[in-house]
C-alpha cells in the first residue's frame, strides 16, 4: 500500500489554501511601509515567518525561460521564443536570434551551428537548463526539449514510454538536420544530453546510424549521464538495486487526480521527485530555508531575492509518465541494459558500435552525487567505432551534478571545452 496518495497530496495542498492566503495578506500587511511595526525587527520577524510558510505550502508553477536577447559579436540581439514541432510530451523550443533587428549579425548568425539541448525528463522542468541555453546563444543557433507534464497530457493521446522518447529525439533531428534551404549549405547539428537523457539521445544516435540515417548530428556531448551506473555507484543507483522494478511499480506510481486534463493517467508525480531530491541532501536545503530567514528580519533583499529565484525553479516540477519513469529505472539502472548490449528499441538491438560518424564528448563532475564518475566516461568506451580523434573527455572540478551544466565554472570552464570540440570535429 502505499503511504501517501495523489489525492492525499492535492486534499493537503487544497486544506492548507485559508491558511496560506491568511498568512500571505499577513505578509503584506506586516511589510507595509504604513505600518509602524514593519520597521521594528518583531515586525520583520513575524513577516518572514509568513514568507516561509507560504513558499513551503505552494505550488510552483512552471517558469519562463525569459531569454529576450543574445550578445553575438559584441552586438545585442533579440531573441524570440518559438514552437518549431511538437508531440503530446515534447515541444522544440528555438532560441531564434533575430538577425533583420540586427543586420550587421545576420551573416555571422547564419554561419553558426545549430545546437540540440535534450532537457532531462525527470521531475524538473527545461527551464531549470536556462542557464546552459543562455551559455550557447551568443555562438549556436539553440533548441531544446521542452517536455510536457504528463498529468496535463488528457489520457487519450496514449501512452508514453522509452521507445517514444528516443522516437522523438530521431524526428527531431530529422527536422533539424535536414538539407538546407533553397540550396543554402547546410550548417552542422551538435546535440547535447543533460543527465537521464544521455542514455536516450545515445541510444537514437545508435539507431540512425544502424539504418544509415543522413540526419545524423555531427556530435553528441553527453553530460553527467547515467549510461553504465555500475561505475561509482551513487545513492539512487544503489536504491535502484536494492529495492527492484517492483518496488517503484508499487510505491511510486500513481493516478493524476479528476482536476487535472490526464485525470486517469498513470504518472510518476513530482512531488515524489522532489521528496527524493530535497532527501538526499536535507541539511543543505534545511539551512538555506533559515539563511533565507535570517536575510528576511535583517533587510537584506538581494540575498533573500537569489533564494527565492533558485527555489522558484528548484521546487516547480513534474509528473513524468508511468511507462518512461519505470522502462528507465528497469533498463537503466536495475538491468544495466546499455552498456550490456541488451537495449532495445521498438525490438531492434540497440548496438553502439554502430557508431561510427558522430563524433563524441563525455563530460562529468568530480562531486556528482547523482551520476557517479565514470557513468558518463563509459559511452567512450561503448562505441567502439567512433574514431579517436571524434572523442574526447573532460572531468570538471569542484563541481556537483548541478555544476556540470550551470554556473559560474560551467560557463567559464566547461562551456569552452565543448565549443573548442564542435570546431575540431566539424573543421
Amino acid at each position: 500500500m502505499r503511504p501517501y496518495s495523489y489525492d492525499m497530496h492535492e486534499i493537503t495542498h487544497l486544506a492548507l489554501t485559508p491558511a496560506r492566503i491568511v498568512t500571505d495578506a499577513t505578509r503584506q500587511w506586516l511589510k507595509h511601509p504604513a505600518n509602524p511595526i514593519s520597521y521594528t525587527r518583531v515586525g520583520r520577524n513575524l513577516a518572514a515567518s509568513a514568507e516561509i510558510f507560504e513558499r513551503l505550502t505552494r505550488h510552483y508553477e512552471k517558469p519562463v525561460f525569459g531569454l529576450d536577447s543574445a550578445h553575438v559579436g559584441g552586438i545585442t540581439v533579440p531573441v524570440l521564443e518559438e514552437v518549431v514541432w511538437s508531440g503530446p510530451f515534447c515541444k522544440l523550443l528555438h532560441f531564434q536570434r533575430d538577425a533583420a533587428a540586427a543586420p550587421e549579425c545576420a551573416a555571422v548568425l547564419g554561419r553558426q551551428p545549430k545546437l540540440l539541448i535534450v532537457a532531462p525528463m525527470s521531475g524538473h522542468h527545461a527551464t531549470l537548463l536556462r542557464g546552459t541555453v543562455a551559455a550557447f546563444l551568443s555562438d549556436y543557433d539553440v533548441y531544446i526539449t521542452d517536455w510536457t507534464d504528463a498529468r496535463l497530457v488528457p489520457k487519450d493521446q496514449g501512452a508514453f514510454g522509452f521507445d517514444d522518447y528516443v522516437d522523438y529525439l530521431i524526428a527531431i533531428c530529422r527536422l533539424l538536420n535536414g538539407d538546407g534551404a533553397d540550396g543554402a549549405p547546410k550548417v552542422p547539428l551538435h546535440t547535447i544530453g543533460v543527465c537521464q537523457p544521455a542514455v536516450p539521445l545515445i541510444v537514437a544516435v545508435a539507431r540512425m546510424e544502424a539504418m544509415g540515417d543522413p540526419a545524423v548530428p555531427a556530435s553528441m556531448t553527453l553530460m553527467g549521464g547515467p549510461i553504465d551506473t555500475r561505475r561509482s555507484p551513487t545513492a539512487v543507483n544503489l536504491l535502484a538495486q536494492e529495492r527492484g522494478l517492483p518496488w517503484f511499480r508499487e510505491h511510486c506510481i500513481h493516478t493524476v487526480p479528476y482536476s487535472y486534463p490526464g485525470f486517469g493517467r498513470s504518472v510518476y508525480p513530482g512531488f515524489l521527485q522532489l521528496a527524493g531530491f530535497m532527501a538526499m541532501n536535507i541539511d543543505k536545503h534545511v539551512t538555506a530555508h533559515l539563511d533565507m530567514f535570517e536575510h528576511l528580519v535583517a533587510g537584506d533583499g538581494d540575498s533573500a531575492e537569489k533564494h527565492r529565484e533558485f527555489y522558484d525553479e528548484y521546487l516547480a516540477v513534474m509528473d513524468l509518465s508511468a511507462e518512461f519513469y519505470l522502462q528507465t529505472v528497469d533498463a537503466v539502472f536495475v538491468k544495466h541494459a546499455l552498456p550490456l548490449g541488451e537495449m532495445r528499441h521498438r525490438g531492434e538491438k540497440v548496438d553502439l558500435r554502430a557508431i561510427h560518424r558522430v563524433a563524441l564528448l563525455a563530460v562529468e563532475g568530480e562531486r556528482d552525487d547523482i551520476s557517479g564518475l565514470g557513468q558518463t566516461e563509459a559511452a567512450l568506451d561503448l562505441c567502439a567505432n567512433v574514431p579517436s580523434r571524434l572523442k574526447d573527455y573532460y572531468m570538471q572540478e569542484k563541481v556537483g551534478h548541478y555544476g556540470v551544466f550551470n554556473g559560474s565554472r560551467f560557463r567559464r570552464e566547461v562551456v569552452p571545452r565543448i565549443r573548442d570540440f564542435h570546431a575540431a570535429v566539424t573543421a
